[in-house]
């Protein structure tokens, strides 16, 4: 492709946003002429999900409490049950990614349309990405049916999200932006998009580390998140996504405090080959070397420093390299065993001795 030249793939999707945009969802589903809605939620927000239901009034048809991070198969395979069950023409998904991973699982093989109403940021209602975990192995794939129609963002159900999982939640969503800058398709838009959405979370996320009711800046996280899960939706992701797809999906590890932990380490291993990343993000951040301001940022927003923290052994790291040598997948640089080594064994041990050194590659990316 000559220099300058790009294809951008707008999804079809609609955006609401603002703080009490949650009253409007029976007028949003009304618009998309939904009429029996199944209320997908995780058993800790049983309570949000009544008050959907409650809100949908005639329209609900019941509420499915089950969902489970990296959407086991068993609980994808129980929700679409409970979708034929009630007879539902379409599913609310209300709630982080775990949620939202459960209402495309279930489009993904009945084809019901999905609302989605987030309540963290991971980005996934803004992606036509699904993810199913059977026998220890996470399975993900992109497929428009699974992309929700409508999309709707109100910052005050985001308030009573504990601070250390904003945090983490929040560099889960700067991780989607960081590997879509040295994306194969990446564009001039999703450039635009991943370095504001960045500049967002960045500023907003130590804010609500400090006051967990600041609803300034739980507004601007929730546009920085939005931002970022576009460039995930519009892109193809690599290393970083692929290790974090293994350790959640095989070792069942916390879905947003692995990102938190892993990010550092790939961009310390791909932004001296992705000169035009390093550079937005160094905008964005605001600093010379990015992958130390990544592991700034997590620890200013409490998350974990180290794969051992979330019960990964030593003894596993071994496993890790084999799944993720074992699948081709686009990436700035080719890792080898060596390098994932190394890489993993930092992010195990929480050593930030290799991202002190990153410094800005030149026009070559060396």
């Amino acid at each position: 492709m000559t220099a300058g030249a790009f294809t951008y793939q707008a999804l079809p999707m609609r955006v609401v946003f603002g703080p009490g945009r949650l009253a409007d969802l029976h007028a949003e589903v009304s618009e998309l002429g939904l009429h029996r809605l199944l209320v997908l939620a995780t058993p800790n927000q049983r309570t949000l999900a009544d008050r959907v239901a409650g809100l949908l009034g005639d329209r609900a048809a019941g509420v499915f409490a089950g969902a489970r991070m990296h959407v086991p198969a068993e609980v994808a395979a129980a929700g679409r049950n409970q979708a034929r069950e009630v007879d539902a023409d379409g599913c609310v998904a209300i709630g982080g990614g775990s949620t939202i991973g459960l209402g495309k699982a279930i489009a993904l093989e009945t084809g019901l349309p999905v609302v989605a109403v987030p309540t963290t940021y991971s980005g996934s209602e803004m992606t036509p990405i699904w993810g199913i975990t059977d026998a220890r192995r996470k399975r993900t794939g992109r497929d428009p049916a699974v992309l929700p129609r409508s999309v709707l963002y109100d910052p005050d159900l985001t308030t009573d999200l504990p601070a250390a999982l904003s945090g983490t939640s929040g560099i889960n969503a700067i991780a989607h932006a960081v590997e879509s800058l040295y994306a194969p398709d990446t564009s001039p838009v999703i450039e635009l998009f991943a370095e504001e959405g960045i500049r967002c979370l960045a500023a907003a996320l130590p804010a609500i580390a400090a006051d967990p009711s600041d609803r300034d800046a739980r507004s601007e996280a929730l546009r920085g998140a939005w931002l970022c899960g576009a460039c995930l939706g519009a892109t193809t992701m690599s290393l970083h996504h692929k290790l974090c797809h293994v350790l959640g999906g095989t070792f069942d590890l916390p879905h947003a405090p692995t990102h938190a932990v892993v990010l550092p380490h790939v961009a310390a291993f791909n932004l001296p080959a992705a000169p035009a990343a390093h550079a937005a993000l160094c905008r964005a951040l605001r600093t010379d070397h990015p992958a130390r301001a990544l592991a700034d940022l997590a620890t200013a927003v409490g998350a974990p420093r180290s794969l051992a923290e979330l019960g990964l052994r030593e003894a596993d790291l071994p496993e890790v390299i084999e799944q993720v040598l074992a699948q081709p997948y686009a990436n700035p640089r080719t890792p080898t065993h060596g390098d994932l080594d190394a890489l993993l064994t930092a992010a195990h041990s929480g050593s930030r001795s290799r991202l002190a050194g990153l410094h800005a590659p030149d026009a070559k990316g060396s």
